[in-house]
C-alpha cells in the first residue's frame, strides 16, 4: 500500500512540474513577483498531493518568523524546501550552485529565491553569498540556510558548515532555529502517512562570538529534531 501511494505521489509530482515549469515559462522574463506566484503554487500544490495520495500532512510549533531574519534548519528531505519556502515570506534560499543547472527547476530557482553557493571557491564563494544575502535583507526578506549544506538521514552525525556562522556574524541580525522530523516520512521514493513537524525555536539574538554561536545553534536544533523523532510516527 505505501508502494501504491507513494508512486501515485510521484506520478502526481512529475505531471505537475512539467505542466507548469513549460506553461509559466514566460514569467522567467517578468517581474520576480510573478515567478514566485507560481513557485508557491507549485510548492502547494505539490504539498497538497502528498497529502492526498500519501496521507502526508503538516504540522507546524511555533510561528514562522516575518521580515529580514535568518533562519537556520535541519534538512532531512525535498518537503523541507518546500514547506519552509511556504511558511516564510518569500525566503532567500541558501543552496548549491549546481542546482541552477537544472533546465526549468535551476531557472525558477535563480529568478525567485536563489542565494548560490559555490563550494569549491573558498574565500571568494561567501563573498558572492554574502552579497547576495545583503541584497535579500535590504528587502525586507528572511534568508533560509541548511547550516549541514546537505541532507541528513535522520540520526546520522550532524555537520555544521561554517557558512551559517559567517551570515550570522555579518548580517548582525536574529537567527532562527528550526527543527524537524521530514526524514521519518519522507524517505527517498516512499512517503509514509502522518504529519511532519517543523518546529520554530527561539531565536539566537544576534552578537555571539563564532565560538558560541554555532555550538547554541547545532544544541538547539539537534535536541528538537532528536525529541520530534523520539514520538510515534
Amino acid at each position: 500500500m505505501i508502494f501504491v501511494r507513494s508512486a501515485l505521489f510521484m506520478a502526481w509530482f512529475l505531471i505537475v512540474t512539467a505542466i507548469m515549469s513549460i506553461i509559466f515559462l514566460p514569467l522567467l522574463a517578468a517581474p520576480r513577483k510573478w515567478c514566485v506566484w507560481m513557485a508557491r503554487l507549485w510548492s502547494k500544490a505539490t504539498l497538497w498531493g502528498l497529502k492526498i495520495f500519501a496521507g502526508t500532512g503538516m504540522r507546524v510549533i511555533g510561528s514562522p518568523p516575518r521580515g529580514a531574519v535568518l533562519v537556520a534548519s535541519k534538512h532531512m528531505s525535498m518537503w523541507d524546501t518546500l514547506a519552509l519556502y511556504l511558511l516564510l515570506d518569500d525566503p532567500g534560499i541558501v543552496l548549491k550552485r549546481e542546482l541552477l543547472h537544472i533546465p526549468f527547476y535551476g531557472w525558477y530557482l535563480r529568478k525567485n529565491c536563489a542565494i548560490a553557493i559555490d563550494r569549491g571557491a573558498g574565500a571568494e564563494a561567501f563573498l558572492r553569498m554574502a552579497h547576495a544575502a545583503t541584497k535579500v535583507f535590504h528587502e525586507g526578506r528572511p534568508i533560509l540556510i541548511f547550516p549541514e549544506g546537505t541532507r541528513k538521514k535522520p540520526g546520522a552525525v550532524p555537520d555544521y558548515k561554517p557558512g551559517v556562522a559567517g551570515l550570522y556574524a555579518l548580517l548582525k541580525k536574529p537567527c532562527v532555529p528550526v527543527a524537524l522530523d521530514s526524514g521519518a516520512y519522507w524517505r527517498g521514493f516512499f512517503k509514509y502517512p502522518g504529519d511532519i513537524t517543523v518546529q520554530f525555536l527561539d531565536a539566537v539574538p544576534p552578537g555571539r562570538k563564532r565560538g558560541e554561536f554555532v555550538p547554541l545553534l547545532q544544541e538547539s536544533i539537534e535536541q528538537a529534531t532528536a525529541a520530534l523523532l523520539a514520538q510515534p510516527h
